[in-house]
């Protein structure tokens, strides 16, 4: 079947600056930078990298990705580990969306301030910052 996705363009990724050189280089420079060791080693990093791009949905950073974590020593249960980890991650993110959207519609609202005297932000703050604030 054919997808918008083509492997076969994944190669092409540093030929991506070919209109602005002077900014691929720099955004290269960085990425190469971002990825070398330090205080995560390289297979972390790839295993990160490899979550996001699950996260973000790029069919080309999961194949870059799944590569370069199997080239740095991981294998398919660590990376589906990570995987895991993300996808739960992202799905929590949205279940807490949800409960904060029916807070907030169910809430009475707040009186503003411009409505009631008050001496100063700090007084008022308490009782006038968003619905969201408060915990709940």
């Amino acid at each position: 079947m054919e997808t918008y996705y083509k492997p076969e363009d994944l190669p092409k990724f540093p030929d991506i600056g070919q209109q602005a050189p002077e900014l691929a280089k720099k955004f290269f420079d960085y990425y190469n930078a971002v990825f070398a060791e330090g205080a995560l080693t390289e297979r972390e990093k790839a295993l990160i990298a490899l979550s996001v791009a699950h996260a973000v949905q790029c069919p080309y950073c999961i194949d870059a990705f799944s590569q370069a974590c199997l080239e740095k020593g991981s294998n398919l249960a660590k990376m589906t580990e990570a995987i895991h980890v993300v996808t739960a991650i992202r799905g929590g993110a949205s279940l807490v969306h949800d409960g904060w959207g029916w807070r907030w519609l169910i809430r009475p609202a707040i009186t503003p301030c411009s409505a009631r005297p008050t001496p100063s932000w700090s007084a008022c703050a308490p009782r006038c910052r968003p619905r969201n604030w408060r915990r709940l």
